[in-house]
């Protein structure tokens, strides 16, 4: 089926801000592209004099909001998170936890943000869009305390050449997390002196871009992890690469037999799906059990893809966006056999983060609907057919005028959201009285 872009009633909300936002959240990769220097944060008046919006301080709350289906009521968890990624809940408790991405693992006792990280991580290399980024707990957290994480992993002799990594280790609640160790390191070793000298195409970002990486558990303990292209998008065709794909491993990291490319040779056999860009988000539908990733495209194209094991999403040959440097895609854009077209494409882009389907009792007229953080501002929120197939969207939060990088679900039904800004918060949205 042809993919859905938005519905008529969003497409000039989405329009304007994608024109106002001008990628915000893509200026590090285009500022390479540019010869320009990337940098982690940019004072107001720079951005303002270089036509960029610039980030409304976060006031101190509480906000009501009437949506299309719900009247919400947001309130701040906490304030004092650097660029915060992503977070975990913990069980039993109201605890979390949250990376930020500059490196530092946070957690939130009681509602109260600890002034401590927490310790024992390895090295992280924190340059542009890399650093500490995914969190989840092991699905049997109570018994073995073991704590997952995703970053990018720097070499030991040269700290600009580096991959995307996921390592675990135990933490019973206190300050240290102990026994870490790397359970998977993508064999995707990149930096900006091998980009430099690739002839790579299409006016590619920095190396330090796309690292992805979400990582989550499904129901038979699976770990599924994203893996970017790292702007080498020709890598996400190239099986024998992690560039640009999504794996598939077990707790320890070892291989599952039943991978779909297990024993096909120039195959890695952890991979699951290949041909990505830059996988931002990842979810298991909890009705469905069906795996869902959000990606970054180039200029335009951001996608919502219903991963399905053995698939190939396209990237780099067919996409609905354009190339930086203004080449034609290869293959086109969407309908090309063995390709998989996306479920929603947003054209211009809306800078995806994370995503959730919300299936619990606090927003009765939300159920089965996506909620979507997204860089330009808002919280996209999808609705469904019976059949899969999208009907409508909605942009909540935009007064908010926040970059949102993490949505989930509390296990008590409440909506969790990061703010991805160098003043980072944690939000929660509740009914309305």
């Amino acid at each position: 089926m042809r993919p859905q872009p938005l519905r008529i009633a969003s497409t000039l909300l989405l329009t304007l801000a994608a024109l106002v936002d001008g990628g915000a959240a893509r200026s590090q990769e285009s500022k390479a592209a540019a010869g320009q220097a990337p940098q982690s944060a940019t004072p107001p008046a720079t951005a303002a004099a270089a036509g960029r919006p610039v980030t409304t301080p976060l006031g101190d709350g509480p906000w009501e909001f009437q949506t299309e289906k719900e009247r919400i009521r947001v309130t701040i968890v906490t304030k004092g998170l650097d660029h915060p990624w992503g977070m975990a809940f913990l069980p039993n408790t109201d605890d979390m936890l949250v990376t930020e991405r500059p490196g530092r693992l946070r957690v939130i006792r009681h509602g109260v943000l600890d002034p401590m990280p927490i310790g024992g991580l390895p090295p992280i290399r924190a340059a542009v869009i890399g650093g500490l980024l995914d969190v989840a707990l092991h699905p049997r957290f109570e018994q073995n305390h073991l704590v997952y994480f995703a970053y990018s992993k720097p070499d030991r002799e040269k700290e600009f050449l580096a991959t995307t990594a996921v390592a675990r280790g135990r933490w019973d609640g206190g300050s240290i997390l102990a026994d870490v160790e790397d359970i998977f390191v993508a064999d995707s070793w990149y930096s900006s002196e091998i980009a430099g000298a690739n002839n790579r195409c299409c006016g590619q970002g920095p190396a330090d871009g796309s690292y992805g990486s979400r990582i989550v558990f499904d129901k038979n303990g699976f770990l599924f992890v994203t893996i970017g292209d790292r702007n080498w998008g020709e890598k996400a065709q190239d099986p024998s690469s992690h560039l640009g794909k999504i794996v598939r491993i077990r707790d320890d990291g070892s291989i599952p037999a039943d991978n779909p490319f297990v024993g096909k040779a120039g195959y890695k056999p952890d991979l699951y799906t290949i041909g990505h860009r830059n996988p931002l988000g990842l979810t298991i539908h909890p009705a469905t059990g069906e795996l869902w990733s959000t990606e970054f495209g180039p200029r335009g194209g951001d996608e919502l893809n219903r991963i399905v094991a053995g698939k190939n999403y396209g990237w780099i040959l067919v996409t609905e966006g354009a190339h930086y440097n203004g080449d034609a895609t290869a293959l086109g854009k969407h309908g090309v056999a063995g390709m998989e077209d996306p479920v929603l494409f947003w054209v211009p882009s809306i800078n995806p983060g994370n995503l959730a389907f919300y299936e619990g009792d606090r927003f009765p007229a939300w159920r089965g609907d996506m909620l979507m953080a997204a860089m330009s501002r808002s919280l996209l929120r999808a609705s469904f057919d019976a059949a899969g197939e999208p009907t409508g969207q909605e942009r909540m939060l935009t007064e908010l005028g926040q970059r949102l990088r993490d949505v989930r679900q509390s296990p008590d039904g409440l909506v969790y959201v990061l703010t991805d800004e160098t003043a980072g918060a944690m939000l929660r949205i509740e009914p309305s009285k």
